[in-house]
């Protein structure tokens, strides 16, 4: 699906490293909510943040809850070039599912966006897992963009950025912090 219409503009939502990093030009940045779906590391990393002997976790869009992210709006003649990008960068694995999805647009109301959904029949769905489960899974994983660690840190400190309270993934980077710094004394 390429997004309908050329001649015009269009959206995508970004809840993880889109939110700070996006990588393609875009006319405009708001903050947005998407209903339905919520954030959560529920997606085994064998690229960008662990490899295939390693796994670590990268962020998906699981079913139920809400998410607040950005939506960044993309001008109609960039739309290729963007979409393009936006395939090689979120699907090495084809983990995601590309969808359009109604999100409210902070002074904007509801516009649909371009979203990548989590595809829970994938092998590298990891499911829910508990939040020990997962920082025993980030904790010392490695990938082609970094550190899993990093990447978590990195949301955690662009969420706060946006005003976005997220007290579980807060604890979880606490509990991943312990673990490396564990692990870094010996212990």
């Amino acid at each position: 699906m390429d997004g309908g219409d050329a001649a015009q503009d269009r959206w995508v939502f970004g809840y993880g490293s889109l939110m700070w990093r996006p990588g393609f030009p875009f006319v405009e940045r708001r903050r947005g909510v998407l209903h339905g779906r919520r954030r959560a590391f529920c997606i085994y990393s064998v690229h960008h943040r662990g490899a295939p002997e390693r796994p670590g976790l990268v962020l998906g869009l699981a079913p139920g809850g809400a998410t607040r992210g950005v939506a960044y709006r993309v001008a109609a003649d960039a739309w290729g070039e963007v979409y393009a990008y936006l395939r090689e960068r979120e699907q090495p694995t084809e983990t995601y599912f590309e969808a359009w999805r109604r999100v409210k647009i902070d002074g904007n109301g509801p516009v649909d966006c371009l979203v990548f959904l989590s595809d829970v029949d994938h092998p590298q769905w990891a499911g829910a897992l508990t939040l020990d489960q997962q920082a025993d899974l980030i904790a010392g994983a490695s990938g082609l963009s970094g550190r899993n660690i990093d990447y978590l840190s990195d949301l955690v400190g662009h969420l706060h950025e946006e005003r976005v309270r997220d007290a579980g993934m807060e604890r979880l980077l606490a509990m991943v912090e312990a673990r490396e710094t564990g692990a870094a004394a010996g212990g």
